[in-house]
């Protein structure tokens, strides 16, 4: 029969060098803290950029309005979505929280082309170049995304893909609704192709980093 002792050594050897760990936040609770200092750098953007001075009229139109709020939903919705997907007792479905207000804010600014197109023809779809756009979304991203990083990578691995799509999303929405606070853009189809463009290019270039930083084998927080 086997010597009991040197295992039973082990387990007290391994007993009394643990280290306690300190349970994460519930999802809910980080994802306000993630959105309430997103909102802090945001609103210093808008500040220092200033904000246009049609605001209030740009805002009391429903054709601006509606994808606005949409923009807004879908980063909230997207960030809670990301926290709770590094848990390993969330479904998959969490993915998927997002989407309905994500398809919102297209069909919303498909609406906008479409009303442009029948106003005033063919002009109504005519497509400037507004590379602000992307270069304020991107950089606005970059401090935002490391932050979301910081807080979610501890439990980012169970789900690396759906987390780092979930969280770009949510950085992407919440600055192109920011920037429609302080830069304008003259057509609708200006906004979907510069705004949207520039969302959907965050998602894959920042998703893409973010998937293979958050596989990397990471201390679990229970």
């Amino acid at each position: 029969m086997a010597d009991p002792r040197p295992t039973e050594d082990l387990i007290a050897r391994l007993a009394a060098e643990a280290v306690p760990v300190r349970p994460l936040a519930p999802p809910l609770l980080r994802s306000a803290i993630w959105l309430g200092a997103a909102l802090v750098l945001l609103a210093t953007i808008v500040l220092v950029m200033g904000p246009r001075p049609d605001l209030a009229d740009h805002l009391s139109r429903i054709d601006v309005l509606v994808p606005w709020l949409a923009s807004i939903t879908t980063g909230v919705l997207a960030t809670v979505a990301a926290f709770h997907l590094t848990l390993p007792d969330r479904g998959e479905a969490w993915r998927l929280v997002p989407l309905p207000t994500l398809a919102l804010w297209l069909l919303a600014l498909g609406a906008s082309c479409y009303s442009d197109w029948l106003r005033l023809g063919p002009d109504g779809l005519a497509l400037g170049t507004s590379f602000m756009c992307l270069a304020t979304i991107v950089l606005t991203s970059i401090p935002l995304s490391g932050l979301l990083y910081a807080m979610v990578r501890h439990g980012a691995s169970i789900r690396p893909w759906a987390t780092a799509l979930t969280g770009a999303l949510a950085v992407a929405s919440l600055a192109s609704a920011a920037l429609d606070l302080f830069h304008g853009l003259s057509a609708a189809v200006m906004v979907l192709v510069w705004h949207l463009g520039s969302v959907a290019l965050v998602v894959l270039v920042f998703g893409a980093i973010g998937r293979h930083r958050f596989a990397r084998p990471v201390a679990a927080h229970v």
